[in-house]
């Protein structure tokens, strides 16, 4: 399904507005419940439309506070908006909060949303699945007491999805936008990031300009609980940046706003460290983790001087940049519209053998880095008749087969139409000729995309526009897709209501369900998405899950040997390195399909001996029954010999 436009709608602030076909239901001879008031605060005034009046709960009354709201009819709603108190001052703001729904006002099942408002009286807007209902509940679940002045539903015209295609969970609300994100190796958390405010990355209204901060919220699968953390230590603007895991797991954060920066976020330890400047500055940059457990960097003109964003190198030991002039970003350049400082944003690289950087486009051009001496570039050819694929996607999917899926784009970075373009790239030898074959296209047309490999070796593809603008989610594609390696088909899933464009991200959890969420972070504009969803692939909605009792080892050499036991027989085995993303880039996350010995259930592997197929860091362990149906993960850590 495509989303055509969409209406600036009760969201002054622009946080994550109702989609189209979404209409304020009159709520005339609604009535209300709630778990206490204060007389002349009672429920019902929180939808009189007057912003000097709303419902308020008792101070000192228990948790969780929940108005309960009976709207007298049936309807296929998708959204809610609440309205704070506006006057005299903003007091009592929901933050920690669930929404559910009831077709009986008895049985209310799991929550459609929850998550975190932020903490101020702009409007706070959650959509959420089309469901039928005719209770609403908001439940707080923080303060003394709470205030609600206004809260509306929105019926909708976009269908419930259908089954057998996947499910989407509840909404997930964040008190910022999830602009960038990663998964913490250690615990399962999703640590995600916007700019130096929570909405914008340039300077706003209030006259606080861009740089010096970052804004980062966590996500516990474990508890669902969200959190806010504004980073200064590290004195970085962390938007627009490059993203790439090391050997460690650490989170190492290049560019952005701050060009120079180098910003490094330890799980193990919960915290954000400086590492030393890049020797040139960048932004929109893409950085890859190598075979040798350094990090590579390069283009990224959107940000800093324009031009001569050559390749460089850190060591995370030494702490120490060192430029490659002979990595030339010239080499890597589109043709955008906008001119030069676009031609080099978001490469899509990979690390490989020898040291060696593979760069699959988003140029037509296709090229080698080496990254030794001095750094070398190599001519890779064509990626056959594609032409330009600006923020479109590249997968590797079977890094052991070498084996790349790129996905969509278009010639420029917004303005012009995208493409639905797909194509396997095979390489091997650094410095050889790949193998480029086009496929039969996605469904859809896609730019601003996300895309991730799946324990299965499927790669599940969401969001994206059939035009690309960077700010509206006009023409957004919301159906997602799933492509089979086996049968390079392309297969429709649940359409998702929250439009993922610019500056959305996606990634691969523990448990093997995916992660989709934001896009926006432009101020008071329409397209602001302080939200995700966790997409639950059709493989977990039908037959039992395998379990991984044990692991022999959880650090593993290349080359190394392990062995795991499991419940019952499985058939097949992957590793996935943890992932991070921004711009619909992830350079960490690749497939490692494993080949055991089995002994009833006991399963013996032998890694690749080779680190740049099997790069070193941390990866999920999966196992799957001969249904397709995965295990939770197990972490497992590759190191070099």
């Amino acid at each position: 399904m495509l989303l055509a436009s969409l209406a600036a709608t009760d969201t002054p602030q622009g946080l994550s507005t109702p989609p189209t076909g979404a209409t304020l239901i009159d709520r005339t001879g609604w009535t209300a419940t709630a778990d206490s008031f204060v007389p002349g605060h009672e429920p019902a005034k929180a939808f009189d439309d007057d912003v000097n009046t709303y419902w308020q709960t008792r101070d000192g009354a228990p948790l969780p506070h929940s108005i309960t709201i009976d709207m007298k009819s049936t309807y296929l709603i998708n959204s809610l908006s609440y309205l704070p108190q506006q006057v005299p001052i903003s007091n009592g703001n929901i933050q920690a909060h669930t929404i559910q729904l009831s077709s009986d006002g008895q049985n209310w099942g799991q929550p459609v949303a929850i998550g975190t408002y932020r903490n101020d009286n702009s409007i706070k807007t959650t959509l959420f699945t089309s469901t039928n209902a005719r209770y609403v509940r908001l439940s707080a679940t923080n303060g003394n007491s709470v205030i609600a002045c206004n809260i509306k539903v929105y019926s909708t015209t976009f269908p419930a999805p259908a089954a057998g295609l996947g499910r989407w969970g509840p909404t997930i609300d964040f008190p910022l936008i999830p602009v960038a994100a990663a998964v913490e190796h250690d615990s399962g958390k999703l640590l995600v990031w916007s700019s130096f405010a929570e909405s914008r990355f340039t300077k706003g209204p209030d006259g606080v300009d861009k740089g010096g901060k970052t804004v980062t919220g966590t996500y516990d699968p474990s508890t669902k609980a969200v959190s806010e953390q504004t980073v200064t230590n590290t004195n970085h603007d962390m938007f627009c940046p490059g993203i790439s895991l090391d050997a460690s797991g650490r989170v190492v954060v290049t560019g952005g706003n701050d060009a120079p920066r180098t910003s490094i976020f330890d799980p193990s330890r919960n915290s954000w460290i400086s590492g030393s400047n890049m020797v040139t500055p960048r932004g929109y940059n893409s950085q890859a983790t190598l075979s040798d457990g350094r990090i590579f960097t390069i283009g990224g003109s959107w940000s800093g001087a324009i031009g001569n964003k050559n390749g460089e190198v850190y060591n995370t030991n030494t702490n120490v940049w060192t430029k490659l002039p002979g990595c030339l970003s010239k080499a890597l350049y589109t043709a955008d519209k906008e001119g030069e400082y676009k031609w080099d944003n978001h490469p899509w690289i990979f690390g490989w053998k020898q040291g060696s950087i593979f760069q699959a486009g988003p140029s037509k051009q296709m090229n080698w880095y080496g990254t030794s001496g001095s750094g070398s570039q190599k001519s890779a050819g064509l990626r056959a008749v594609d032409g330009h694929s600006m923020n479109g996607n590249a997968i590797m999917y079977d890094a052991v087969a070498g084996k790349i899926l790129t996905l969509g784009g278009s010639i420029d970075y917004t303005g012009s139409p995208s493409t639905p373009n797909a194509h396997i790239i095979t390489i091997n030898t650094p410095n050889s000729t790949p193998t480029v074959v086009q496929i039969t296209s996605m469904n859809y047309p896609r730019l601003f995309q996300n895309s991730v490999v799946l324990p299965d070796g499927k790669v599940f593809i969401i969001g994206g526009q059939t035009k690309g603008a960077s700010f509206t989610d006009d023409n957004s594609v919301l159906t997602p897709e799933v492509f089979d390696p086996a049968t390079l088909e392309f297969t429709r899933l649940a359409g998702n209501v929250i439009p993922r464009n610019y500056h959305s991200v996606a990634l691969l959890l523990p448990d093997a369900t995916v992660f989709s969420g934001g896009g926006g972070l432009c101020g008071t504009c329409i397209a602001n998405h302080f939200d995700g969803q966790i997409y639950t692939p059709q493989y977990l909605l039908g037959g039992t899950r395998p379990v991984i009792n044990s692991v022999s080892q959880t650090s593993v050499p290349v080359g190394g040997k392990f062995t795991a036991t499991t419940n019952t027989a499985v058939t097949k085995w992957s590793l996935i390195r943890y992932g991070s993303n921004t711009h619909s880039i992830d350079t960490d996350q690749r497939r490692i399909p494993l080949t055991p010995t089995a002994a009833g259930l006991t399963y013996s592997f032998t890694l690749p001996a080779d680190s740049g197929v099997v790069m070193p860091g941390y990866y999920m362990l999966f196992a799957l029954t001969s249904g397709g149906v995965p295990s939770v993960a197990k972490t497992v850590k590759v190191t070099i010999v």
